[in-house]
Protein backbone atom coordinates (compact mmCIF):
# COMPACT_ATOMS: atom_id res chain seq x y z
CA UNK A 1 0.00 0.00 0.00
CA UNK A 2 3.01 2.44 0.75
CA UNK A 3 4.53 1.51 -2.59
CA UNK A 4 1.44 2.53 -4.39
CA UNK A 5 1.45 6.29 -2.37
CA UNK A 6 4.95 6.58 -2.91
CA UNK A 7 4.69 5.75 -6.73
CA UNK A 8 1.98 8.07 -7.22
CA UNK A 9 3.57 11.15 -5.07
CA UNK A 10 7.40 10.63 -7.01
CA UNK A 11 4.96 10.66 -10.81
CA UNK A 12 3.46 13.77 -8.71
CA UNK A 13 6.77 15.23 -7.87
CA UNK A 14 8.39 14.71 -11.44
CA UNK A 15 5.41 16.53 -12.76
CA UNK A 16 5.97 19.27 -10.83
CA UNK A 17 9.00 19.84 -11.60
CA UNK A 18 8.63 19.72 -15.50
CA UNK A 19 5.49 22.17 -14.44
CA UNK A 20 8.25 24.22 -12.52
CA UNK A 21 11.17 23.78 -15.24
CA UNK A 22 8.75 24.84 -17.96
CA UNK A 23 7.23 27.56 -16.18
CA UNK A 24 11.07 28.79 -15.08
CA UNK A 25 12.14 28.67 -19.12
CA UNK A 26 8.73 30.63 -20.23
CA UNK A 27 9.64 33.69 -17.25
CA UNK A 28 13.05 33.42 -18.69
CA UNK A 29 11.82 33.82 -22.59
CA UNK A 30 9.61 36.95 -21.47
CA UNK A 31 12.26 38.62 -19.73
CA UNK A 32 14.97 38.12 -22.61
CA UNK A 33 12.34 39.26 -24.85
CA UNK A 34 11.19 41.83 -22.63
CA UNK A 35 15.34 43.53 -22.52
CA UNK A 36 15.39 42.81 -26.60
CA UNK A 37 12.03 45.30 -26.98
CA UNK A 38 13.62 47.87 -24.68
CA UNK A 39 16.77 48.21 -26.36
CA UNK A 40 14.98 48.19 -29.39
CA UNK A 41 13.18 50.95 -28.30
CA UNK A 42 15.79 52.89 -26.69
CA UNK A 43 17.52 52.55 -30.28
CA UNK A 44 14.89 54.11 -31.85
CA UNK A 45 14.42 57.00 -29.11
CA UNK A 46 18.54 57.41 -30.22
CA UNK A 47 17.44 57.73 -33.76
CA UNK A 48 14.90 59.63 -33.95
CA UNK A 49 16.55 61.97 -31.52
CA UNK A 50 19.60 62.05 -33.92
CA UNK A 51 17.67 63.08 -36.83
CA UNK A 52 15.52 65.66 -34.64
CA UNK A 53 18.98 66.93 -33.63
CA UNK A 54 20.22 67.56 -37.27
CA UNK A 55 16.92 69.28 -38.58
CA UNK A 56 17.86 71.97 -35.58
CA UNK A 57 21.83 72.17 -36.48
CA UNK A 58 21.26 71.44 -40.53
CA UNK A 59 18.99 75.15 -40.35
CA UNK A 60 22.32 76.38 -38.10
CA UNK A 61 24.89 74.85 -40.13
CA UNK A 62 22.88 76.97 -43.39
CA UNK A 63 22.67 80.26 -41.69
CA UNK A 64 26.26 79.83 -40.40
CA UNK A 65 27.74 78.89 -44.29
CA UNK A 66 25.59 82.06 -45.89
CA UNK A 67 27.13 84.16 -42.72
CA UNK A 68 30.21 83.05 -43.08
CA UNK A 69 30.54 83.22 -46.88
CA UNK A 70 28.75 86.77 -46.76
CA UNK A 71 31.74 88.20 -44.68
CA UNK A 72 34.42 86.55 -46.41
CA UNK A 73 33.65 88.31 -49.97
CA UNK A 74 32.74 91.46 -47.78
CA UNK A 75 36.08 91.24 -45.88
CA UNK A 76 38.00 89.36 -48.12
CA UNK A 77 39.26 87.13 -45.55
CA UNK A 78 39.22 83.52 -46.29
CA UNK A 79 39.97 82.68 -42.67
CA UNK A 80 36.23 82.98 -42.14
CA UNK A 81 35.54 79.76 -43.94
CA UNK A 82 37.82 77.96 -41.19
CA UNK A 83 34.79 77.24 -38.95
CA UNK A 84 33.00 75.27 -41.75
CA UNK A 85 35.26 72.57 -41.82
CA UNK A 86 34.22 71.29 -38.29
CA UNK A 87 30.69 72.23 -38.36
CA UNK A 88 30.51 69.98 -41.34
CA UNK A 89 32.67 67.54 -40.04
CA UNK A 90 29.30 67.43 -36.86
CA UNK A 91 26.84 67.74 -40.32
CA UNK A 92 28.44 64.42 -41.53
CA UNK A 93 28.29 62.26 -38.95
CA UNK A 94 24.12 63.25 -37.43
CA UNK A 95 23.73 62.72 -40.75
CA UNK A 96 25.20 59.54 -41.23
CA UNK A 97 23.80 58.05 -37.41
CA UNK A 98 20.24 59.45 -38.46
CA UNK A 99 19.77 58.37 -41.99
CA UNK A 100 22.80 56.57 -43.42
CA UNK A 101 25.02 53.13 -42.44
CA UNK A 102 26.45 54.23 -39.11
CA UNK A 103 24.41 52.09 -36.80
CA UNK A 104 25.03 49.45 -39.16
CA UNK A 105 28.84 49.57 -39.64
CA UNK A 106 28.92 50.18 -35.42
CA UNK A 107 26.83 46.84 -35.12
CA UNK A 108 29.15 45.13 -37.68
CA UNK A 109 32.03 46.57 -35.71
CA UNK A 110 30.59 45.37 -32.56
CA UNK A 111 29.93 41.65 -33.98
CA UNK A 112 33.70 41.79 -34.99
CA UNK A 113 34.95 42.53 -31.52
CA UNK A 114 32.84 39.74 -30.05
CA UNK A 115 34.03 37.06 -32.43
CA UNK A 116 37.86 38.29 -32.40
CA UNK A 117 39.00 40.35 -29.73
CA UNK A 118 36.50 39.36 -26.69
CA UNK A 119 39.36 39.40 -24.47
CA UNK A 120 39.04 43.01 -24.64
CA UNK A 121 35.83 42.62 -22.86
CA UNK A 122 36.67 40.65 -20.01
CA UNK A 123 36.54 42.78 -16.24
CA UNK A 124 39.22 43.89 -14.38
CA UNK A 125 40.39 41.37 -11.90
CA UNK A 126 37.44 38.65 -13.64
CA UNK A 127 33.96 38.53 -12.98
CA UNK A 128 32.38 39.55 -9.95
CA UNK A 129 31.64 36.60 -7.14
CA UNK A 130 29.68 36.67 -3.99
CA UNK A 131 32.43 36.38 -2.28
CA UNK A 132 34.31 39.02 -3.57
CA UNK A 133 31.14 41.59 -3.05
CA UNK A 134 30.38 40.15 0.80
CA UNK A 135 33.95 40.90 1.10
CA UNK A 136 33.46 44.46 -0.29
CA UNK A 137 30.45 44.99 1.81
CA UNK A 138 31.61 43.85 5.20
CA UNK A 139 34.43 46.13 5.04
CA UNK A 140 32.11 49.11 4.46
CA UNK A 141 29.27 47.98 6.76
CA UNK A 142 29.39 49.06 10.15
CA UNK A 143 26.52 46.74 11.72
CA UNK A 144 28.28 43.51 10.60
CA UNK A 145 30.08 41.43 13.47
CA UNK A 146 32.54 38.88 12.91
CA UNK A 147 31.40 35.81 14.83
Amino acid sequence: MGFIFSKSMNENLKSQQEFMLMNSRLQLERQLLMQSQMRERQMAMQIAWTREFLKYFGVFFGLAAVGLTAGAIKNKKPGLFLPMVPLSFILAYHYDMGYGTLLQRMKGEAENILDTENTLLEMPKGALTFESLEKARRAQSKFFIEK
